[in-house]
């Protein structure tokens, strides 16, 4: 027999959403209701007839609420397999009745941490008795339903439960409990113990949204939120409209966000992605300056992008955007007039995020491989005053230097080996994933030769620019190719062994060669 009545039902939740209506419910239908101190509160208050758990153990509450729930008679009633003769006069003997349904929600220890509560609070808010309820259900669904979410309230609500119902609920059951126990681990090594990589690495990601494909239209996919309040980024972005998001669309989102968030202090900024990779980066007195910019620094990669903006979308802006065809733009938020215009093109997908993350910010970043995981911290390296070396006889000028951190701030997002020259505030040419240094030199010079022919410029805005290189040029020869693009001055790492020899080459083409001491390779 597959369906059970519901006889008698436990109720524990720290989230009372929705717990009264369903205690109403169930008790009207003749369940009778087993409940502890806050929630037994709230449902005697609704003038329900509720029995407290201490009456079923015969044993008081005690220790601050630390110890109610764990006994047999809790326990031995969810365990309890009730076709089995032995279980079954076990029950009897000790007087055991069996449970059929237990709803609980667990302390809020992730809303604790996130308010900066102290660590005593912290501690209390580890929950002991609802998780093994939890557990003890999960194990036993072929007999009892277990509900730890509110939005499942519904299905035990009619007085019974098919064992399918019962399954899905014991798989959510332990994935909430599993995600309780990431939390708590995560809490314990890296803010309490102060652990980078601790011994095993809990992942805390919300319920999926299952995509329509993967990166390619064989492959499957899902998108899992990252949980937490602090949490801030694409996966936590308002969608205004447009189609649903792919699973190219939310990395693509996720490059740009990432980029322009380096900006977000700055003027107005766009940032134009394509396949991970800035196209066209620019800041400008108005937004929709800005967009022109980018935009004009390789128009064809820009059809069908991604575009991010540092400051709320407004509608000189957005009519210069629908200009062509673009997937995704993602700003911190958007105007009235903007949104409209955007209505028009119903397949455009509009994010609005809020205030845009911080660059600096810490953490970790994950990848996997054949076998395992790649974990590191974030690249948040930030170029100080402090760090810059000039190592030329030429000094750069003060334009040139904003040039060079400029395309510097870029190439930290293109794809290794990066090369980016930019001029004014704007990229002019980004060369990105090539196995050589030189080869990007020359592509981002020939994209930037391209986008003056097709805007009529008289030539290139390489000419006079700052070339960023993301790792140190092993040879003079990538260094060369910039200097034949036109650039004038150039900032790099440093530390290669022939770096004497890039400084004697910059030094005969009267470049002004600026040092990091900082890599930013991107793979």
């Amino acid at each position: 027999m597959t369906t059970i009545s519901i006889r008698r039902a436990l109720l524990s939740v720290s989230d009372k959403t929705g717990v009264v209506d369903l205690a109403r419910t169930l008790a009207d239908q003749g369940v009778e209701l087993v409940s502890t101190g806050g929630t037994a509160k709230a449902l005697r208050e609704a003038g329900l007839t509720v029995r407290d758990v201490s009456d079923l153990t015969d044993f008081p509450e005690m220790m601050d609420g630390r110890v109610k729930t764990l006994h047999p008679m809790v326990h031995g009633g969810l365990l309890a397999v009730r076709d089995d003769a032995a279980h079954a006069a076990a029950m009897e003997e000790h007087g055991i009745g069996a449970i059929d349904l237990v709803v609980v929600n667990l302390y809020p220890f992730a809303q604790t941490v996130a308010k900066g509560a102290g660590r005593p609070e912290v501690i209390e808010n580890i929950d002991i008795g609802g998780p093994s309820m939890v557990r003890s259900a999960a194990k036993n669904h072929a007999f009892v339903a277990i509900v730890t979410d509110p939005a499942d309230y519904a299905v035990v609500a009619r007085g019974e439960t098919t064992l399918d119902e019962r399954k899905r609920l014991a798989a959510k059951a332990f994935a909430a409990t599993a995600t309780y126990d990431s939390m708590i681990a995560s809490w314990f090594g890296h803010t309490d113990q102060g652990e980078e990589f601790p011994a095993t690495l809990p992942l805390t990601l919300e319920a999926p949204t299952v995509l329509r494909y993967g990166e390619n239209p064989h492959q499957h996919a899902a998108f899992y939120r990252q949980s937490g309040s602090a949490v801030r980024g694409i996966g936590q972005a308002r969608q205004v409209q447009g189609k649903e998001l792919s699973y190219n669309n939310l990395n693509d989102a996720d490059a740009a966000l990432e980029l322009v968030s380096e900006f977000r202090d700055a003027a107005p900024s766009c940032v134009i992605v394509k396949h991970a990779n800035p196209c066209g980066v620019a800041t400008g007195a108005t937004l929709a300056e800005a967009y022109e910019a980018a935009f004009a620094c390789d128009t064809v990669s820009a059809f069908g992008g991604i575009i991010a903006l540092n400051r709320p979308l407004d509608a000189a802006t957005a009519k210069a955007i629908t200009g062509i065809f673009t997937e995704v733009v993602v700003a911190p938020d958007a105007d009235e007039e903007a949104i409209a215009l955007f209505a028009a093109k119903k397949n455009l997908r509009l994010l609005l995020t809020g205030a845009l993350p911080d660059p600096a910010r810490g953490g970790l970043t994950a990848k996997t491989i054949a076998g395992g995981w790649l974990v590191q911290s974030r690249d948040n390296g930030v170029l100080t005053d402090d760090m810059l070396e000039v190592v030329t006889k030429r000094q750069p000028t003060a334009q040139e230097l904003a040039d060079c951190r400029f395309a510097w701030t870029v190439a930290k997002h293109v794809k290794s080996n990066a090369i980016v020259y930019a001029k004014d505030g704007s990229t002019a040419g980004v060369g990105a994933g090539q196995m050589n240094r030189l080869e990007s030199a020359r592509i981002a010079a020939w994209k930037a030769k391209d986008a003056a022919e097709k805007a009529g410029w008289a030539e290139p805005r390489t000419i006079g620019s700052a070339v960023a290189s993301d790792a140190f040029f092993p040879f003079a020869d990538g260094l060369l190719a910039a200097v034949e693009a036109g650039a004038t001055a150039v900032i790099q790492p440093g530390g290669s062994i022939r770096d004497a020899e890039v400084i004697a080459a910059a030094d005969e083409a009267g470049l002004a060669m600026v040092f990091t001491g900082m890599r930013h390779f991107r793979h």
